[in-house]
C-alpha cells in the first residue's frame, strides 16, 4: 500500500472509534445543582428598609418676632422643661411700642373719662329744658283759656305763646347737643378699644422676644449662636430654625420602603431595628404609619419611589440619637410547618402545546428532569412556600440559565447545591 492509503485507513478507523464511543455514552445529560424541599416549623416573610432614628416627639423652634439674637442659654445636648426660656430675641424696639401704647390707652381713656362728664352734664341740660318745656307749655294752655275766655290781653297771651315756643326750641337744641356728646363719647370708646388692643399687640410681641420651650426634651440641634438675626417666615420663604427639642423618650425609625414592598406592609407588623454603630443589638418595634404617597423623588434620571414608613420602638435605648442610621425588618406573614424551596427553582412551564402556563418545580426522576405542578405561598428571603412537593425531596434549582430552557423528561446530571 502507498503512504497515502495508510493515512486514510487511519483516518476512517478513528473516526470508527469515536462513533462507537459516543454511541455507547448516550444523549448528552445537562448540568443542574439540585437542593432538597425543607420543612420549616417556623417560616417568615419579611420586608427589609434602611431609615434613619428619629424622635416621635419633637419641636422644630422658630421665632416670630424678627432681631438679634442677644441670649442663648441652652447648648446641644442640654435636656430643658417645657417653659424653659431657649433664646431671648434684642427687645428694645418692642418694649417701646408697649411703652407708647400704654401711654396712648391712659390718654385716651383721660379723654372719655371727661366725656362721660359731658355726658352727664348734656342729660342734665335736656332734663332741665325738659321741665321748662312743661312749664311753660302748661301756662301758655292756662293763658291761652283765659284769652279766649276774654279774661288775658292779647300781649300777655303773646308772651305765653313766645315763651312755650322758646322753651321747645331750647329742649331740641339741648338734645342735640346731647346726642353729638354721646356719639362722640361712643367714638372714643372704640378708640380706647382699638389702643387697648394694640397694647395688647405690643405686649404679646414683646412676649414673643422670649422664647420658650413648648415640650419636655433634648436640644438635639442648635442652628445658631448669640448675636446673630433671626427672620419670621413669609409665603414661600421659610423663617429662622432656632434649634430642635426632641423628647428622647419614645423613639421611631423612619424608613424609605420600595414601591415593590409597600403594599405587603400594615400597621402593627412586628419589625426589627438594627444600627450599625450598636452591632449586634435588635430593638423590636411595630410599624405604626404607612406613607399614602411615594416620597419625592430627588436627583434626576429615572429611580424606583419609595414609601416613608415609621416603625416605633418598643424599648429604646437612651444612647439612641436622631440621625443615626438603621436598619428594619418588618415581618409580613407567617407561616408554621410549611415545606419550602428557593425562590429560584420556580418556574413557569406549559404541560402541553396550547395550554396554558403553570407554575412548578423540576425534580428529579431516574435522571431526568420532572415538571411538578406546585402551589406558592409567602416569599422569605431566597425561599417561597409551596405545597405539592414533600419535604425532602430533591428538586432543581439551578444554574439560573439551565433552569429557563429546562424542559420536562430531559435528562440531566446533578450537583447538590446545598453545602
Amino acid at each position: 500500500m502507498t503512504r497515502k492509503r495508510w493515512l486514510v485507513l487511519g483516518v476512517l478507523a478513528i473516526v470508527a472509534v469515536t462513533a462507537v464511543v459516543l454511541g455507547r455514552r448516550g444523549p448528552a445529560r445537562i448540568a443542574v445543582d439540585t437542593a432538597s424541599a425543607t420543612r420549616q416549623k417556623r417560616f417568615v416573610s419579611t420586608v427589609t428598609a434602611s431609615g434613619e432614628i428619629v424622635a416621635t416627639r419633637y419641636a422644630e423652634i422658630g421665632s416670630s418676632v424678627m432681631g438679634k439674637i442677644v441670649s442663648l442659654p441652652v447648648a446641644e445636648g442640654e435636656r430643658v422643661r417645657a417653659g424653659q426660656v431657649l433664646a431671648q430675641i434684642d427687645a428694645v424696639q418692642a418694649e417701646s411700642d408697649v411703652s407708647s401704647a400704654q401711654s396712648q390707652v391712659l390718654a385716651l381713656e383721660a379723654d372719655q373719662r371727661g366725656a362721660r362728664e359731658q355726658v352727664q352734664a348734656a342729660a342734665a341740660d335736656v332734663a332741665a329744658a325738659e321741665a321748662r318745656a312743661r312749664d311753660t307749655d302748661q301756662q301758655f294752655v292756662r293763658k291761652k283759656e283765659l284769652f279766649e275766655a276774654g279774661l288775658l290781653p292779647a300781649l300777655e297771651f303773646e308772651t305765653a305763646r313766645a315763651a312755650a315756643e322758646n322753651a321747645r326750641a331750647q329742649l331740641a337744641a339741648s338734645r342735640a347737643v346731647a346726642q353729638r356728646i354721646e356719639h362722640e363719647r361712643s367714638a372714643g370708646e372704640r378708640r380706647v378699644a382699638q389702643a387697648r388692643a394694640q397694647q395688647r399687640g405690643a405686649a404679646d410681641m414683646l412676649s414673643k422676644t422670649s422664647i420658650e420651650s413648648p415640650i419636655d426634651g433634648v436640644v438635639t440641634r442648635l442652628r445658631v449662636r448669640e448675636g446673630e438675626m433671626v427672620v419670621v417666615g413669609i409665603q414661600n420663604q421659610p423663617g429662622t430654625t432656632l434649634m430642635t427639642i426632641s423628647d428622647l423618650g419614645a423613639i421611631d425609625a423612619e424608613l424609605k420602603v420600595a414601591e415593590a414592598d409597600v403594599l405587603r406592609l400594615a400597621v402593627g407588623q412586628a419589625s426589627t431595628v438594627t444600627l450599625e454603630s450598636m452591632p449586634g443589638r435588635g430593638f423590636a418595634g411595630r410599624v405604626v404609619e404607612i406613607g399614602a404617597s411615594a416620597l419625592p423623588v430627588t436627583g434626576t434620571g429615572a429611580a424606583a419611589r419609595e414609601f416613608k414608613v415609621v416603625v416605633r420602638l418598643e424599648q429604646p435605648d437612651p444612647r439612641l440619637r436622631p440621625g443615626l442610621t438603621c436598619d428594619a425588618e418588618i415581618v409580613t406573614a407567617e407561616r408554621a410547618n410549611v415545606v419550602t424551596v428557593p425562590l429560584q427553582s420556580v418556574v413557569l412551564r406549559q404541560r402541553a402545546a396550547g395550554a396554558p402556563e403553570e407554575t412548578g418545580v423540576f425534580v428529579v426522576a431516574d435522571g431526568r428532569a420532572t415538571f411538578v405542578p406546585v402551589t406558592t405561598g409567602v416569599i422569605g428571603g431566597l425561599d417561597i412556600e409551596i405545597s405539592g412537593v414533600e419535604a425532602g425531596r430533591a428538586i432543581i434549582s439551578g444554574p439560573y440559565q439551565a433552569l429557563r430552557e429546562l424542559q420536562d423528561g430531559v435528562l440531566v446530571k446533578t450537583s447538590s447545591a446545598n453545602p
